[in-house]
């Protein structure tokens, strides 16, 4: 296992399970594995054994260990022709030519949507250990064909018609509903993409690790930050990237050892962003500071309890929307937790370290478990060059579609 590999455990986890108090089960994360998300990948298959390999050899859980597999992916169908991801994983090691598996999709939260169904299985005592691995192949196609692709995870023949890129173009609408609301400046835009792309070069794992980025370029001039979609920018938006994520999940009846997933909150709102759009109160979407609330709840902490936070940043104004939502600000007031410099990575709640899905890349359907893995090495102090001093408390906020689902994770060390 090379160094970039290594995972939040290198011991056997699974020897000392306590009862968790008043008969609640505890959820643990093991450790877990990322591929290189700036390689061109060989396959879907390929990156399904690589993070799932990865992972059991991170955690020291030995391949007959997992009791089921659960896995995330938005696109296999469009992008490879491919389906049954879970037969995949079960060829992968002859242990687990009997290993009971689903495929979850929810957009670019379908990774969440794996976890929080391992997870259930756990609690439910149906079993002790899974292995979650979410993936995504995109870099076999071009720009525009990946663009439509991706596109099937808004409401087809409904929405971003005549777009060149139908997210942009979906995104750059909740800027300008942001903006109608409260005000928006592109300079905050600016200094998400330059925060994130900044943490990105400390991440060995990122697609922009080796980018460089000249003076201005984040900022409003058209050759060298050109305009995508509406005010949406080159540098606000996410690159199509190829990669897997895993991490394996035990319960407190076999595990005692490891971060544990303290809170979680799921929500889902109608598939139209207009329909979205159209809800009027104190947040622009309501679902998504209630998924918020949910996971503060269960993990009986508040916001000021964290210590970092990795949320989804497809584009800037995905960070931006995120902010205020999650409690960082008053409504609307966003741009202060950038101005206040907070969301640095040496600021008071650093956001992103890993350099988002901007910085580090966003195989769609691998984004949401590498958000919790990257939670779990943040909060047991193996997160290297990107560690957070300190942390031992991090949330994770996972979107898919327009906002749609949404899913949120309170990883505690």
């Amino acid at each position: 296992m090379s160094e970039r590999s290594e995972g939040t455990r290198k011991h056997s986890p699974l020897d000392s399970g306590v009862p968790a108090e008043g008969g609640h089960t505890r959820i643990h994360v093991l450790g877990g594995y990322q591929t290189d998300f700036a390689l061109k990948a060989a396959g879907l298959y390929e990156l399904l054994e690589e993070a799932s390999r990865g992972a059991l050899e991170a955690t020291a859980v030995r391949p007959e260990e997992i009791q089921v597999a659960h896995v995330g992916n938005l696109a296999g169908e469009l992008f490879a022709g491919q389906a049954q991801l879970g037969g995949m994983v079960a060829s992968i090691d002859p242990a687990w030519s009997m290993l009971p598996t689903s495929r979850h999709e929810a957009a670019c939260a379908s990774g969440s949507m794996a976890l929080l169904a391992a997870m259930a299985d756990l609690e439910a005592g149906r079993y002790d250990v899974a292995l979650v691995v979410g993936v995504e192949l995109m870099r076999n196609v071009g720009a525009k064909e990946a663009a439509a692709h991706l596109g099937s995870a808004a409401w087809a023949g409904r929405e971003a018609l005549g777009a060149n890129y139908p997210w942009p173009s979906l995104f750059a609408e909740i800027a300008d509903a942001i903006d109608e609301r409260y005000g928006l400046s592109h300079e905050h835009l600016a200094r998400i993409a330059e925060i994130n792309h900044g943490n990105a070069l400390r991440n060995p794992l990122a697609q922009a690790r080796e980018w460089s980025f000249p003076d201005g370029c984040f900022g409003e001039d058209d050759a060298l930050n050109p305009i995508v979609e509406g005010r949406l920018r080159k540098y606000d938006c996410g690159r199509i990237t190829d990669g897997a994520a895993a991490v394996v999940l035990a319960s407190s009846r076999v595990a005692s050892r490891g971060p544990v997933i303290s809170g979680w909150g799921h929500r889902t709102a109608p598939m139209l962003l207009a329909d979205k759009l159209a809800v009027r109160g104190e947040y622009l979407f309501p679902h998504l500071r209630q998924a918020a609330l949910d996971a503060y709840g269960r993990a009986g902490i508040a916001v000021d309890d964290l210590d970092v936070i990795e949320t989804h940043d497809c584009f800037t104004v995905t960070e931006y929307a995120a902010l205020d939502h999650l409690g960082l600000t008053p409504p609307g007031q966003a741009w202060r937790a950038i101005e206040d410099g907070v969301i640095d990575f040496g600021g008071s709640l650093p956001v992103n370290p890993s350099g988002g899905l901007i910085g580090l890349g966003h195989p769609v359907g691998a984004t949401g478990v590498r958000m919790l893995h990257d939670a779990a090495r943040q909060v047991s102090g193996t997160a290297g060059e990107t560690q957070v001093e300190g942390a031992r408390t991090a949330l994770t906020l996972n979107i898919g579609g327009s906002c749609t689902t949404v899913a949120a994770f309170v990883v505690t060390g």
